[in-house]
């Protein structure tokens, strides 16, 4: 609520809020734990897909019974889409709650191969690594909620997760010396004293699409700014940020763009990168059509087909 006192996160807020309103289709009430178990009768819900991100991340979530399949209603009938473990520390203790939660499940889509092997070894039912759900669709998908362009002068879309000194310093760098403007998604307020610089933290889903479609080059430390700037061909390099590096070297591997994470030892070298990007989306069409297929399968198991 403190922050919601902060006018550009209070903009921001209200727009996620509408957005899920006027997009999602929702439950008629509110459940928490005290009435998680009957969903199934007021909703008429016969399965649950668990996902996506970093579902499975103890450090950040520990074992939360939704995330986990673990309310009494939902053993036995959920799936896992694009779950993903974060950069995973267990403990023994912790690897055996781990290991009785995962008997909840039907099928596991997991969005690292990480823990594939694991999961697999620990469960009996089917387990593939996916694509996350973001790259299930294409650009054209997210034009028809996009925003038209919304800076007339080129601009570099600066969007920090987390404050990186170095992160900022190369995107004012190349900014200055392709004579861009940077838009900036984060809250670092005091960068809006800078020249030629913009905040814009209360971008809603259909600024921020159009605000990485538009941009000259993306710059960020997000990984789903990493892939709507890869959905939209646009230049950009992703810099580490800590419980994040494993699930964007991985993509990257994917994308065979691991070049464009940066390491603080390259920051110097960097030049705004030339990306093949029909050899991406070509890569990327190839994990889409299984991810889906996979996907269908979950959604088959919890029909009972």
């Amino acid at each position: 609520m403190c922050e919601l006192t902060m006018p550009a996160i209070r903009e921001n807020y209200y727009k996620f809020d509408r957005f899920y309103h006027e997009r999602f289709t929702r439950t008629s009430k509110r459940y928490t734990a005290q009435n998680f178990n009957g969903i199934c009768k007021d909703e008429e819900i016969s399965g649950f897909v668990c996902g996506s991100d970093t579902i499975f991340c103890p450090d950040e979530f520990g074992f939360d019974d939704g995330y986990y399949a673990n309310y009494e209603c939902m053993k036995k009938h959920s799936v896992a889409y694009a779950a993903s473990f974060g950069d995973p520390h267990f403990t023994d203790e912790t690897y055996k709650v781990l290991n009785d939660r995962l008997q909840n499940f039907n099928a596991f889509g997991l969005r690292e191969k990480l823990m594939v092997p694991y999961v697999t070894k620990h469960t009996n039912v089917p387990v593939k690594k996916v694509i996350d759900p973001t790259l299930l669709l294409t650009s054209d998908d997210y034009d028809k909620i996009a925003k038209e362009r919304l800076q007339q002068d080129k601009y570099l879309l600066l969007y920090a997760r987390r404050y990186n000194p170095k992160m900022e310093a190369y995107a004012e760098k190349i900014a200055t010396e392709n004579g861009w403007k940077i838009v900036e998604i984060s809250l670092r307020a005091t960068n809006a004293e800078k020249p030629n610089h913009q905040m814009f933290y209360e971008a809603g889903v259909e600024e921020f699409l159009s605000l990485v479609k538009y941009a000259e080059c993306v710059i960020t430390n997000s990984f789903h700014g990493m892939i709507f700037a890869v959905q939209y061909c646009r230049p950009f390099y992703v810099f580490s940020r800590e419980q994040c590096d494993t699930k964007i070297k991985e993509l990257l591997e994917l994308f065979e763009l691991s070049e464009c994470m940066v390491t603080p030892e390259q920051i110097k070298e960097l030049t705004v990168p030339q990306i093949d990007y029909q050899a991406v989306h070509k890569r990327i069409a190839m994990d889409r059509s299984t991810s889906k297929e996979f996907l269908m399968m979950e959604l088959n198991l919890l029909e009972g087909k």
